[in-house]
């Protein structure tokens, strides 16, 4: 394995000292340290193609190549940038593009991974973006850098490295977000739960929310189906949520969704105060970080999310910090008209040993959809 000193070292001797993206798990050992130590040249991005954009900002101003980092799954959101902003039949911009290769094939991974794993290397081919992956010791990391950025000098235009589970040393994030609210997500979740009625349909985002409903519905012997647990796709549940209900008008469908999801797409909430279903309730689970991915932290805490929610035109808006106000708003919500958004204000714990749902994506969408027809 790489330390982590050593290969943000060698990125800064080949002048490569500003660094975007979104965290990730294989990743999160050194995004944790450019959190530590990269300060004001370490922009946390909403999504994969944002931090794109700023690398390529960076290039316009500096003439430096930017570092972008992503999970394979951000390649995506990163698509259209990189294909009409980055390429070289546009504007040729040069950058460094460090993805974490989560479903690598031959692996053992999550549903939601494998499929990406497979695609991961033939997207960067139909991108025309070359890359390696990175080796796990300084000496070849250096050279394999070395061949990058003498291709990024030649040829402007992006490269990328791809890297596997366990090439990077473990480095524990100093600057974690933390906050000092009472109420867990997973204790919040519990909240709502016990609130909801039994036709009441939920749409959980990507992450431990999910995780943390389906334990819980086990826990009470209850079933999953009226759970749609949005296991990949991150930024989309309050989409998802918003198509069920313009075509469920009969059902109150509650989307549980994260801020760092929620920032990653915040366009949706413009969409979801326009087309404005009645029966549309939006949970923001707001604990500023990206907690399943290491603790990074998002810029929730420094954006006022209730006046978003009101300016986009949701009806009603709450924030709620203890159990009693998650149960009062959630009760407002059955007796009301929506669209409505509750901001939960809850701290960064979760279980170590939280489990991850046994059902597969496939049999969650039937048993929901049957749900949906009853």
């Amino acid at each position: 394995m790489i330390n982590c000193q050593d290969f943000y070292s060698l990125l800064k001797e080949k002048k490569i000292d500003f660094f975007a993206g979104v965290p990730d798990s294989l990743l999160k050992n050194f995004c944790a340290y450019l959190m530590d130590q990269a300060g004001e040249n370490h922009i946390i991005s909403a999504n994969e193609g944002n931090a794109i954009a700023l690398a390529a900002g960076h290039y316009l101003a500096t003439g430096n190549f930017g570092l972008v980092y992503m999970q394979n799954s951000g390649i995506g959101n990163a698509i259209n940038p990189l294909v009409s902003l980055a390429d070289s039949e546009v504007y040729s911009i040069p950058m460094l593009i460090i993805i974490g290769w989560r479903g690598e094939p031959g692996e053992k991974d999550e549903p939601q991974h494998i499929k990406q794993g497979k695609i991961t290397t033939k997207l960067l081919e139909a991108l025309s973006i070359p890359y390696d992956i990175l080796p796990a010791s300084k000496e070849e990391a250096n050279i394999c850098l070395d061949k990058a950025c003498k291709y990024l000098r030649d040829n402007n235009s992006p490269y990328a490295l791809i890297v596997k589970k366990d090439t990077f040393e473990k480095y524990s994030l100093q600057n974690k977000a933390t906050n000092n609210y009472p109420v867990s997500r997973e204790e919040a979740i519990k909240c709502i739960v016990d609130a909801l009625l039994p036709e009441d349909v939920v749409v959980s985002t990507t992450g431990k929310t999910s995780r943390e409903l389906f334990e819980y519905r086990d826990y009470l012997g209850q079933s999953h189906d009226k759970d749609f647990l949005t296991v990949g796709s991150m930024g989309h549940s309050s989409s998802i949520a918003l198509g069920i209900a313009a075509r469920k008008k009969d059902r109150r469908v509650y989307c549980l969704d994260g801020d760092g999801a929620l920032i990653m797409h915040m366009g949706s909430l413009a969409v979801i105060g326009s087309v404005a279903p009645k029966n549309f309730h939006h949970i923001i689970l707001n604990n500023g970080c990206h907690e399943s991915v290491g603790g990074q932290p998002t810029a929730a805490f420094n954006i006022d999310i209730q006046s978003l929610a009101r300016a986009c035109g949701y009806k009603n808006v709450y924030r709620a910090e203890n159990p009693e106000d998650i149960k009062k708003y959630i009760a407002l919500t059955q007796e009301s008209f929506g669209p409505s958004l509750i901001e939960i204000m809850v701290n960064t714990s979760s279980r170590e040993d939280l489990g991850r749902p046994n059902i597969s994506p496939i049999e969650n969408k039937k048993d929901f959809m049957n749900f949906l027809k009853k």
